[in-house]
């Protein structure tokens, strides 16, 4: 197994690769276009602005290229928003690998949302063994809506997807690497794909 965390603008980065050697693996941190097709699993990480984060993709080729790839991939929080289709942040054309649209929190409750949610899904492919109403880690202003690749929903000022699947691309929302042991367990799921 060879793991590849994309390099790019944004902040997590040593978060996600001391979880990973939690869970006894190691991964590359790189904005190759070689390495990352040679890779066997790829996290796109994100703690970060939309806008900033599309015009590193590409000046570096990654926005034509990461659509493309074959191996599992999983969007972590800013990498969920970027691999969907539009941004109201900096009103910021996106990946769009999922078709949904990510719009900021509105409402009387506090923006960003910070601390604990539970998520709801259906307890397969990245929530194998996890139970029904998890509690995940989220930090964030802006939120993808619903659509037919949700397959996760987290309620906060209303509900929105907590995690998108299509093919051999996988996103979340919240942060697994700061997600205790479910979080863990996700992780652990994303890497047997």
């Amino acid at each position: 197994m060879s793991i590849a965390i994309l390099k790019y603008n944004a902040g997590n980065v040593q978060s996600v690769q001391f979880a990973l050697h939690r869970l006894g693996a190691e991964a590359i941190l790189t904005n190759d276009l070689a390495a990352l097709r040679a890779a066997s699993h790829i996290i796109i990480p994100g703690v970060g602005e939309a806008g900033s984060a599309m015009a590193y993709f590409k000046d570096h080729g990654l926005d034509t290229f990461i659509p493309t790839l074959t191996q599992p991939v999983l969007g972590i929080c800013l990498g969920l928003q970027i691999m969907c289709s539009h941004s109201e942040e900096a009103n910021t054309p996106c990946l769009g690998i999922f078709p949904n649209k990510v719009r900021l929190f509105k409402g009387s409750q506090k923006v960003p949302q910070i601390g604990w949610n539970t998520v709801h899904h259906e307890g397969s492919g990245l929530f194998k063994d996890l139970p029904e109403n998890s509690y995940m880690y989220f930090v964030h202003s802006f939120y993808a809506d619903e659509s037919e690749h949700t397959t996760a929903q987290t309620n906060y000022m209303g509900d929105f997807s907590a995690a998108v699947v299509r093919d051999n691309f996988a996103a979340v929302q919240f942060h697994p690497e700061k997600s205790a042991t479910a979080g863990e367990q996700l992780l652990a799921n994303f890497l047997k794909s």
